[in-house]
C-alpha cells in the first residue's frame, strides 16, 4: 500500500523506462525475468532499477511529506464522517465543537 501512494504522489517525477520497470514489477506482478526479457536488460538490471526507484520515491516523501499530509487529512476526514453520523443521531453539541477542532487541524496542517 505504501509504495502505491508513493507512485500516486511522485511516479511522475521519475523517467518514463523507470515508471514502465516500477509498474511492471509492483502493479503487474512481472517477474524480474520476464521485466528483463521485455526491456531486453538483465534481471540484475531490473532489480537495482526497481530498487532505485524505490529509494527516489521514498526520498521525495522524506522531504515533502505529501503522503504522510494526505493520510493524516484522510484519517481526520474520516474521524469527521463517524462525528457527524453520531451528531445526526444525539445532536449532542459537544460533537460539532469536536468536529469543529478535526476540521482547524486538518486546515493547520494543510
Amino acid at each position: 500500500m505504501e509504495q502505491a501512494y508513493l507512485y500516486d504522489f511522485y511516479g511522475e517525477l521519475l523517467n518514463e523506462r523507470q515508471r514502465k520497470i516500477y509498474e511492471d514489477f509492483v502493479f503487474n506482478d512481472l517477474s524480474l525475468g520476464e521485466i528483463a526479457d521485455e526491456e531486453g536488460i538483465s534481471r540484475q538490471g531490473v532489480h537495482d532499477m526497481v530498487k532505485r526507484c524505490t529509494r527516489t520515491l521514498e526520498s521525495y516523501e522524506e522531504k515533502l511529506h505529501l503522503v504522510e499530509k494526505f493520510l493524516f487529512a484522510k484519517q481526520k476526514v474520516e474521524d469527521i464522517h463517524k462525528l457527524a453520523k453520531n451528531f445526526h443521531e444525539s445532536h449532542d453539541d459537544a460533537i460539532m465543537e469536536e468536529i469543529e477542532q478535526i476540521s482547524n487541524q486538518i486546515l493547520e496542517e494543510l
